[in-house]
């Protein structure tokens, strides 16, 4: 049948229904068909907080949000333009995220009595029967009954094991839709459940069933292209942000010639970055889940101490608890990296929900005067540089370091363009061998040009020295107790952390004038809203500036004189406004904070509505 087809610029779909209805695979799936197109895109996986909320309920809504366009693009959108409803919770959840005129694809056996009174609707009110959904365009089918039906002659699978396909059938009507191959999931399933036949050959029955009712149905007039995107010319792949940045620490492993060792105890959204590093073996890469965080980090630092790249990984709770090992990295002044992937808190808090509330905890969160660097990704991409970057910082300058990522990049995706081994920065590193000619014993606190003491490595004939908690004698460190001796360690420690800055980039703007009315200053996951509202305020002739910071502690050096340079300085974050103060501590400028903690992240419309206050 010949259907009409209409060429779109850019598209935002949310998969949303119960958290066992597949939505987290059904996006990941369109997401990777997608990438393969060379289509530009971002996503963001909207997880349920309880492990299995009761079905068909508002907390157990699982949703997946993607944009793809022929655009280069950096957000996930702010509104949807197709929203895959399974259930009546999922649309009474999502319906506020569409926009007007938009397509609903509605599983109508969702929305029978029972899942209506689960999504809590008023008694005898069907948003199907009503005019409530008048303002969109509805695609109804009975995607239960159509997947039986497409799997009846599966005799083996119950009831429940059918229904299971059911995303499959909206994948394959979406892949109509959309005009995409069906290859990409078929080689997936093949793949997943190549020992279980039965498994396999239905999800790609229910596929292929989705698929062929799209092209047979005469509702549908319309079928829909998104050309490939101009991007930067390479080779791409789709990746989510704990995935970029477990590679990014394993290319520094490589680069530095160092092993990795990873002490880690599992926490949403951070775990990911356990089992993608279980996987690299080969690598010499060694993953150690221990029985709590407090283990988790004491034998990263255990392994650093023996000449390996000490890695651990966490969230907000995590770090609270690696708090007193932490300050034992920094008196000793030994190279770990501490990588925190924030969530909503305090406490358990938000555990699915994305914040960069960690912020003054990273800074300031341990007892003592106890500095450290810290150092922020932006987008799941950048993980990668960012991971580099921090290893290389904490082995040059004998220190730990922190890297923030949030739930927002670490579970949404986005091409990435492979580096090439070639093109990434060297990262030398020395350890003490000996005593050096004329010394006659081994000072571990004598310090060169960068205030960096040396790495020696246990078992060194000649080079053996006192490690723990208490305060180090300058240059010998034994034990002292003297007034000015931690005085003076304190500050030189501190001295340490900011002679960083030295050997750093500067900061640049990403995006308009150096010098203006307004400058956006982000760090983190507010990245793309930021780009978006920046990059449209200067089309229309605004002179909007946008930097977003890489390097939280130390700053660059240059940072105080570009924020100089404008009216007004807006700084939003998915906080109660935390880096706003650092900035009006150190730089003494009225900087004003834009704030948003719904767990969920900071869109393009709202800062574009903020900015323009300021203009």
């Amino acid at each position: 049948m010949d259907r009409q087809q209409v060429v779109l610029n850019d598209v935002v779909i949310k998969f949303a229904g119960d958290s066992g209805d597949g939505m987290q695979l059904t996006g990941s799936q369109f997401t990777n068909s997608t990438a393969l197109l060379g289509i530009d895109l971002a996503t963001f996986p909207d997880f349920p907080a309880e492990i299995r909320a009761p079905i068909g309920t508002v907390p157990g809504v699982s949703g997946f949000q993607l944009r793809f366009s022929s655009e280069q693009i950096f957000t996930p959108g702010d509104l949807c333009d197709v929203l895959v409803a399974m259930n009546a919770a999922a649309l009474k959840v999502n319906l506020r995220g569409l926009k007007p005129g938009g397509k609903i694809i509605i599983n109508t056996d969702g929305f029978d009595a029972k899942n209506l009174r689960l999504a809590n609707y008023p008694e005898g009110v069907n948003p199907l029967e009503d005019a409530s959904l008048d303002g969109y365009e509805t695609i109804k089918m009975d995607v239960t009954k159509m997947t039986r039906e497409a799997l009846k002659e599966f005799t083996d699978l119950g009831i429940k094991e059918k229904d299971r396909a059911k995303n499959m059938f909206v994948l394959g009507f979406l892949y109509w839709m959309y005009n995409r191959s069906l290859d990409t999931t078929i080689n997936f399933l093949t793949d997943k459940f190549k020992k279980k036949d039965t498994i396999r050959l239905s999800n790609i029955k229910a596929l292929q069933a989705g698929y062929n009712f799209g092209d047979t149905t005469e509702t549908f007039s319309s079928r829909y292209i998104v050309e490939k995107a101009k991007l930067p010319s390479g080779l791409y792949r789709s990746i989510m942000g704990n995935q970029a940045l477990s590679y990014g620490i394993i290319a520094a492993s490589q680069k530095s010639g160092l092993p990795l060792f990873l002490g880690s105890y599992p926490i949403t959204p951070a775990s990911d970055i356990l089992h993608e590093l279980s996987k690299y073996k080969t690598f010499g890469i060694r993953t150690f889940q221990a029985e709590d965080e407090i283990a988790a980090i004491t034998s990263a630092i255990g392994a650093a101490y023996g000449g390996s790249i000490g890695l651990t990984t966490t969230s907000g709770p995590g770090m609270a608890l690696k708090s007193e090992a932490m300050g034992l990295a920094v008196i000793l002044e030994i190279p770990l990296v501490i990588v925190d992937v924030q969530r909503g808190g305090p406490s358990t808090g938000l555990p699915t929900k994305t914040e960069q509330s960690d912020l003054l905890q990273a800074y300031y969160g341990r007892n003592g005067e106890c500095p450290m660097p810290v150092i922020a990704s932006s987008t799941p991409s950048d993980c990668f540089e960012v991971a580099y970057e921090a290893v290389r910082i904490a082995v040059q300058h004998m220190t730990p370091i922190i890297i923030l990522s949030d739930g927002y990049i670490a579970n949404g995706a986005e091409p990435w363009r492979y580096p090439k081994a070639d093109d990434l920065p060297a990262i030398p590193v020395t350890f003490k061998k000996g005593l050096d000619e004329g010394e006659e014993k081994f000072l571990p606190y004598k310090r060169d040009e960068k205030l960096v003491r040396p790495w020696a490595i246990p078992g060194v004939a000649g080079l053996e020295h006192r490690i723990g908690g208490l305060e180090k004698q300058d240059v010998t460190g034994n034990v002292n107790y003297e007034p000015e001796n931690h005085q003076h360690m304190v500050f030189t420690r501190q001295a340490k952390v900011d002679r960083i800055a030295q050997y750093i980039p500067e900061q640049q703007l990403d995006s308009g004038p150096e010098k203006g009315k307004v400058l956006v200053l982000g760090w983190g996951s507010t990245y793309g809203a930021i780009k978006s509202a920046a990059l449209q305020l200067q089309a229309e002739g605004h002179k909007v500036s946008h930097a977003h910071l890489r390097y939280v502690r130390p700053f660059p050096r240059n940072l105080g004189e570009i924020l100089k340079n404008f009216d007004h300085v807006i700084v939003p974050e998915i906080n109660n406004g935390q880096l706003v103060k650092i900035i009006r501590d150190q730089f003494f400028i009225d900087a004003q904070p834009y704030n948003k903690i719904m767990g969920v992240p900071i869109t393009k419309t709202e800062l574009l509505d903020v900015i323009r206050k300021y203009l």
